[in-house]
């Protein structure tokens, strides 16, 4: 008996050992993911600025990213728990299989289909461009619909590696497509514009689905010999499709978003789209990070009827990702013209862009806490397979953006966008929330409470302490600015926090000793 419970905490040890290490590479991985993102549109920058040639490219590529959002996100989402619980039953290849059959069969649909449609409704969508801006739109959208196909498959293979706790895997793999796009702007922006962005795009996803069939091929997880179980595909698309939609949602609000850029002075697409990325980069490094970390745990208690330690996970992920994400924001609040500045102005990008940028920046910062938090809150309802829930919440926010972005833009004109992102991620990530909280039987609303106030005030702290530092500095490069003020601002909070006795942060530092601790006894019984 004694035996037995030895190995039993060997291998919960050794099972904490590797998911704690493949946390630390998908943070890696999503760092360099960002920051190819981001090296991707200074080179953007660089070559056209904020001229119609920026506006119609970025324009152009939100329509099929909604798609490639749709199946790789949504995909994702949906086939990590599907293939999780199809392990327990001893068919997890042949799930694998008929999904990766289907989701070829439906993409290539989806890439036709776009790619014939669009001269009809890019005209549509953006009235205003001119006749030359109007054209790259046309072509660069028939590009990108091009990679639907590859997307599809790239999308699943991704899937897996996230549901085998591989999730370095789909993030290197992403990083290859956005790299490819840098490097064909690089060779061949100054002969074909735009265009060079997305054939590079076309050729990153080709390159990228080579190197996931490489690794998976060998291991005969994916035959597809085996006849279509229609059956199969359709049980697996029917929780796929609202998911997909519910993760779309948030490029048809940025769609929407642009449509109403378009209707303004040349540039503000560029601008809109230059500050969301930006923002967002916190969202996307640790919200992401913890959201998709999170995900296999929830699925897990799901699979084993564990509700107790579901609601315990989704607790510690909105801690966490508030813990992470408030300082994070507040800190890039701060800094944001001295960043902008660093990042962008050069070649084309002047400095009267960098201002107009700097102001849409400041007004997106809402809408980024509100979907970090969310991205726990999405995580439960997928793990609980009840997507379609949240599906009508989705359609209302859409509508909601609208009429919000109607009323501001005529109020400060393009940069009512961001505001109005923000105000409809308050209601939108709010609505969801009641309707999980009814869904899973409450949660610790008090703790939760109690937690985020510790943050906040550990946050003003921070925020009291670096401001100063910033009017002091005021003159000095920027790089060292933002080094500095960075370095000072985390010292300050983590010590505010952990003198706030934040839960979050005692269950994080906790964890890092004890990690410490087991290497050394592993150490010393090796």
């Amino acid at each position: 008996m004694t035996i037995f419970l030895l190995v039993n905490v060997k291998e919960v040890l050794r099972l904490k050992s590797k998911l704690g290490l493949a946390s630390v590479l998908f943070i890696g991985a999503s760092l360099l993911l960002k920051i190819s993102g981001l090296i991707r549109d200074m080179v953007i920058a660089y070559y056209f600025g904020d001229s119609y040639v920026a506006d119609a490219y970025l324009a152009a590529f939100i329509i099929p990213n909604m798609f490639i959002l749709f199946m790789t996100t949504g995909m994702k989402n949906a086939f990590v728990p599907s293939y999780i619980e199809s392990l327990e039953k001893q068919r997890g290849n042949y799930h694998l299989a008929q999904v990766f059959k289907g989701t070829i069969v439906i993409s290539f649909i989806v890439s036709i289909i776009g790619m014939a449609l669009a001269p009809l409704y890019i005209p549509l969508l953006y009235p205003e461009f001119n006749v030359d801006a109007t054209q790259i739109a046309v072509w660069v959208t028939i590009i990108f619909f091009a990679t639907i196909v590859f997307v599809g498959m790239n999308a699943v293979l991704e899937a897996l590696f996230d549901a085998e706790n591989k999730f370095s895997l789909s993030m290197v793999s992403q990083i290859l497509v956005i790299l490819s796009s840098i490097v064909a702007a690089i060779l061949f922006a100054n002969q074909i514009g735009a265009y060079s962005l997305a054939i590079g795009y076309l050729a990153g996803t080709i390159i990228s689905l080579l190197f996931k069939l490489i690794l998976v091929m060998p291991r005969k997880k994916l035959k597809l010999k085996r006849k279509f179980d229609w059956l199969e595909i359709k049980q697996f698309y029917w929780v796929f499709i609202p998911v997909g939609l519910t993760v779309a949602v948030g490029q048809i609000n940025l769609m929407v978003g642009s449509i109403f850029a378009s209707y303004f002075e040349e540039g503000a697409v560029t601008y809109i789209n230059y500050a969301k990325n930006l923002v967002h980069m916190p969202q996307g490094i640790f919200g992401v990070t913890i959201g998709t970390i999170v995900f296999p745990l929830l699925s897990k208690a799901i699979a084993t009827d564990n509700h107790k330690l579901f609601k315990r996970g989704i607790e510690k992920g909105l801690t966490l990702m508030f813990l992470i994400l408030l300082p994070s924001i507040i800190g890039m609040l701060l800094l944001m013209p001295n960043i902008i500045e660093l990042l962008y102005q050069r070649g084309a990008f002047t400095a009267d862009a960098v201002q107009a940028t700097t102001q849409v920046a400041y007004l997106y910062f809402g809408s980024v806490l509100f979907f970090s938090l969310n991205n726990i809150i999405n995580k439960g309802f997928y793990s609980l397979k009840k997507g379609h829930l949240i599906l009508v919440i989705s359609g209302l926010s859409i509508l909601l953006n609208i009429v919000l972005s109607f009323i501001f833009t005529a109020w400060i004109g393009y940069r009512g966008i961001p505001l109005a992102a923000s105000v409809m991620a308050m209601c939108y990530v709010g609505a969801q929330f009641v309707v999980f909280y009814k869904l899973i039987g409450g949660l610790k609303l008090k703790a939760l409470a109690v937690e985020f106030i510790k943050i906040i005030v550990a946050t003003a702290i921070m925020s009291g302490a670096i401001y100063p530092i910033l009017l002091l500095i005021n003159g000095w490069y920027n790089i060292i600015q933002i080094v500095v003020v960075a370095l000072a601002g985390a010292i300050v909070y983590i010590a505010s926090a952990y003198l706030l006795k934040s839960e979050a942060l005692l269950f994080m530092v906790d964890k890092f000793l004890k990690k410490k601790s087991v290497t050394k006894e592993s150490t010393l019984d090796e």
